[in-house]
């Protein structure tokens, strides 16, 4: 089978001779003399399209042989048209072209190795097998789009044995028999199965999105050409309408949301100063006393009913303490207790009353999907 994205990778259109079709587990599965759809394969998803009328979903390679899944049968020996996805796939080849150039850059700087990508809905994925710093991936990236802007050639080498001995190059893993070499000058020389773009022009720019340290080493996002155009503009389409709930220019938003933090966070501190003076009042009018003490407090959140229920406890208005707020179906608790263990208790009372959550000896928290009337009724049973 020829493979036509290889001689060509901007085959959108081609003729073809079906040479098998059989009903598979995913679809129909068809076998052509020549194809240019790309399989699935090192990191880089499958074209989609038509092909003789009929939806192709998946492309896969199968002990070398390329199978098409259609949604539909095409007659054997018929000759059929295959039409390419291209936006689909003319983006592949930009986020490839892209990774490449960033993937070589770091191995040149760094001596890291690329050694997991992912091509994804919605980012590309690049993990390497040591760390990095946000500086580090900066100037990496500017690099890479400098190497853009220069237009350099993306050059597909097919070496002799005796040829690819004498080339350096990056490779996941041990090869044999025919090796494929993308080459872009300067920026990379990697083993590689996937569709490119002939120059680095067309990648058109490369953004990283992200970065997370993974496996001792690092993972970063990144997107090429019209869908980082896509991010950024989704990204300033939410960034202008923060900028106009702030009441603040774009680049003076993160000020003003800095500014209003600290403001609720003040806020939140005198409310609360407020709840233990209204806790402290309350308390005082309860006698101390032995058992389990059982309250119902109205739109107290999950700190302030841990406060006012070890308030309680502290103060010996019961040996148990149970504070609880919420509505009937969904009810949060807290228990609290100075002379018994807690995390026994609050297993106890969650397999009663539908509930999750736990915590220490002296105090645990959770929510029971239960009724108030039942919560009462275990209190009771309880003493």
């Amino acid at each position: 089978m020829e493979k036509l994205y290889y001689r060509t990778p901007y085959v959108k259109c081609f003729d073809s001779v079906v040479v098998s079709c059989q009903q598979g587990k995913h679809g129909y599965e068809v076998m052509l003399e020549q194809t240019g759809f790309y399989p699935e394969g090192g990191g880089q998803p499958s074209d989609t399209g038509i092909l003789g009328g009929r939806r192709v979903l998946e492309v896969h390679e199968r002990n070398g042989e390329i199978l098409h899944y259609t949604d539909g049968p095409l007659d054997i020996g018929s000759q059929v048209t295959g039409e390419i996805d291209w936006d689909r796939r003319y983006s592949n080849m930009q986020q490839h072209t892209g990774e490449h150039l960033l993937s070589g850059l770091v191995h040149h700087h760094y001596g890291y190795d690329n050694v997991g990508f992912h091509m994804g809905e919605n980012e590309v994925t690049v993990d390497f097998n040591g760390p990095l710093t946000m500086e580090q991936l900066e100037e990496v990236e500017r690099e890479a789009n400098r190497m853009i802007y220069e237009n350099l050639p993306v050059n597909q080498l097919y070496p002799t044995e005796e040829e690819l001995h004498k080339i350096d190059y990056r490779s996941k893993k041990e090869l044999s028999g025919q090796v494929r070499i993308v080459e872009i000058p300067g920026g990379d020389t990697c083993a590689c199965c996937g569709t490119h773009v002939e120059r680095t022009g067309e990648v058109g720019i490369i953004k990283v999105l992200g970065m997370i340290n993974y496996k001792g080493g690092v993972r970063l996002t990144m997107l090429c050409g019209m869908r980082a155009l896509e991010d950024y503009e989704r990204k300033q389409a939410q960034v202008t309408k923060i900028s106009n709930l702030l009441s603040a220019k774009p680049d003076a938003i993160v000020d003003a949301v800095a500014r209003i933090k600290q403001e609720n966070a003040d806020r939140e501190y005198q409310i609360n100063q407020l709840y233990q003076q209204l806790f402290q009042a309350k308390a005082e009018k309860l006698p101390a006393r032995s058992g389990l003490l059982c309250l119902y407090e109205e739109g107290l959140t999950p700190v302030q009913l841990r406060n006012y229920c070890t308030l309680l406890y502290e103060q010996k208005k019961g040996d148990v303490v149970l504070v609880c707020s919420g509505n009937d179906g969904r009810i949060q608790y807290a228990l609290g207790s100075a002379v018994e263990d807690m995390r026994t208790l609050s297993r106890e009372m969650n397999e009663r009353l539908h509930g999750k959550g736990g915590g220490s000896a002296l105090m645990a928290q959770g929510t029971w999907e239960t009724t108030w009337q039942e919560v009462e009724n275990a209190c009771r049973e309880r003493g």
